[in-house]
């Protein structure tokens, strides 16, 4: 296979087969050209702006023990928080002053925030004008249906992986058929729909990346978060080899080429890697930053993976570096919702 005509097919056609997105994946000398193609596509379909999520971490209790994740409920040296009502409604104002249109509501999965609370905050904060995004976990159909209609609008639930052997060799007691579950559910009840994987866990092979790809095609995803696996010294998978950047942004520019207008973040996790991941991952397909607005101690202690970045920033100096970053590369913070508007 030549991978310039591959890649030029994608950016044209926007399809590739698995055969061919292996092809890509394993080809190391095609890796900036990828990423080029990935940057000329975003321009195209999605333009310069990008938009920004207020991100509120309101818990990090989880009652799930997943391999990777330093939150998992058998992680005793986490710092467990709840974040009450007043705190959570209080940031989802501050988000509005600091000039966001959508809040990230995110946690672990944690039964303490029952359907009748996460209904009454979803009510308070739309009452504010913001667009609504959900990530807590896997919940019934009428959970979801719930959510909706209190005024959720996205749900974000990665994949992790499409190989099933490896997503429930990571993920113990869940179930991948309960996972799929959820995210059609998402997509009957007319949630913009996120799902994503980590790049780079221990005995995934490009063979299921590829897969991956084509399942976030499948599904008619409207936002995909992909960020490289950082191993956390707290979990069972704490001696996997150290990440780089490179693949996952590989990953990413890849699946801007086969989706065309859908969101893509350019991820904290890619940030943490290197200095200037977040700009990277802009100029290679990205579209989206998701800025932690959680203040104080929370902000420290939602430890997905160690050295987190911007964890010691304030959220009003976090944006201000962000705009002016994003600035330096020409590209200018939306005023819009971003709404995923499809053209293909």
């Amino acid at each position: 296979m030549n991978s310039q005509a591959l890649i030029a097919k994608a950016a044209e056609t926007h399809f590739l087969t698995e055969d061919e997105i292996l092809h890509l994946l394993q080809d190391e000398t095609a890796h900036e050209a990828i990423l080029q193609a990935a940057d000329s596509v975003r321009k195209k379909y999605v333009g310069d702006e990008v938009h920004l999520r207020a991100l509120i971490e309101f818990t990090n209790i989880c009652k799930n023990n997943c391999l990777y994740c330093g939150l998992r409920a058998e992680n005793p040296c986490v710092n467990r928080y709840r974040m009450q009502d007043e705190q959570i409604l209080t940031l989802a104002q501050k988000a509005v002053t600091y000039g966001y249109k959508t809040v990230v509501l995110q946690g672990g999965e944690d039964p303490f925030f029952t359907t009748e609370k996460v209904v009454f905050l979803l009510q308070k904060i739309k009452a504010l004008g913001l667009a609504i995004t959900l990530s807590i976990g896997e919940r019934s159909y009428e959970d979801y249906q719930a959510f909706k209609q209190a005024g959720a609008d996205r749900y974000l639930l990665r994949i992790e992986t499409t190989d099933r052997a490896l997503y429930e060799k990571y993920n113990p007691n869940m179930s991948f058929e309960n996972r799929l579950r959820c995210l059609n559910d998402l997509k009957k009840l007319g949630y913009e729909v996120g799902t994503g994987i980590l790049v780079g866990l221990p005995d995934q092979t490009m063979q299921s990346i590829a897969r991956d790809i084509l399942f976030f095609k499948e599904l008619g995803a409207d936002m995909i978060g992909l960020g490289p696996f950082i191993p956390n010294p707290q979990t069972p998978l704490k001696n996997a080899p150290q990440p780089v950047l490179e693949p996952a942004l590989k990953v990413m520019a890849l699946t801007r080429l086969l989706l065309p207008d859908v969101n893509i973040p350019a991820t904290t996790a890619m940030e943490t890697l290197e200095p200037n991941g977040r700009i990277k991952a802009l100029q290679s397909g990205a579209n989206v930053v998701m800025p932690n607005i959680t203040e104080g101690e929370e902000r420290q202690n939602y430890a997905l993976y160690p050295g987190k970045a911007g964890a010691k920033d304030t959220p009003l100096s976090f944006r201000d570096k962000l705009t002016a970053k994003l600035a330096e590369i020409g590209r200018p913070v939306s005023t819009g919702y971003g709404w995923h508007k499809k053209k293909i």
